[in-house]
């Protein structure tokens, strides 16, 4: 692997604090549990890993469904802060690379990756080790920023577009480096053609944060949010309605 990738996935140990990202935001990460334990419908596993786990916001979830769970985050600093949520826990924490998995081959029956493809242009590598590492018949959940949610399909038929099937920069601002972290969302068909040619399989999907307006969450309590949220995640996600789409995903 090369030094550049290393440093772009390094990105967060640049003066971020990804924890303080996640104030406000108990709806969205409330959403993303929902649809976790929807998707894994009360099965256990043996080993899994959250890869890319940040500090990991996730990773005490995925220990109710795993004996074993392994937070995989690129970053000093979010490991720093994992640190502190995980302690007195059996969770490890591990730095590693999402397309350099320090697991051996088929050792894993669970995966999450989550809030990780929108740094992603281009995933096959990432998604070859989680296919190598993933035993047969094991479960992956990958969540995928949506191009193709409500509004941009909406904008798109207007301006008389096609919906693009490569990946699209959403950058707001003006790269502060010349190795500055990606930020792309991905058309979903694109991504589960990419994930089966590794040999994982769609099994199920659901539309995530199908809510997500700071309107909403101004007047809205975040317990209404959340009950309309766990009603319509898998009646929207036939039509990838949602800015986030999170994908079931078997080893072949």
């Amino acid at each position: 692997m090369s030094e550049k990738r290393k440093k772009v996935a390094d990105q967060y140990d640049r003066d971020y604090d990804y924890t303080k990202y996640w104030d406000n935001r108990d709806y969205e990460h409330a959403a993303e549990e929902i649809a976790i334990r929807r998707l894994l419908d009360g099965q256990r596993f043996e080993a899994a890993a959250d890869i890319g786990g940040g500090f990991g916001r996730l990773s005490l979830l995925l220990r109710e469904y795993a004996d074993r769970v392994t937070l995989a985050e690129p970053s000093r600093t979010q490991l720093e802060a994992a640190a502190k949520l995980l302690e007195g826990t059996d969770i490890a924490q591990v730095q590693m690379q999402a397309d350099d998995l320090q697991f051996t081959d088929g050792e894993l029956d669970l995966i999450t990756m989550v809030r990780v493809m929108h740094h992603l242009p281009a995933p096959a590598d990432e998604f070859a080790e989680i296919a190598r590492v993933l035993r047969p018949g094991g479960t992956a959940i990958i969540e995928v920023a949506n191009l193709g949610h409500f509004k941009n399909r909406r904008k798109y038929k207007k301006a008389g577009q096609p919906l693009p099937t490569e990946p699209v920069s959403i950058r707001t601002a003006p790269a502060d480096e010349p190795d500055a972290i990606a930020f792309v969302n991905h058309n979903i068909d694109t991504v589960v053609g990419q994930l089966s040619e590794a040999g994982l399989q769609l099994s199920d999907k659901l539309s995530v944060s199908n809510l997500r307006s700071q309107t909403l969450k101004k007047y809205l309590p975040i317990g209404v949010m959340t009950t309309i949220e766990k009603l319509a995640q898998r009646p929207l996600a036939g039509r990838d309605f949602g800015p986030s789409i999170f994908l079931k995903l078997r080893r072949r």
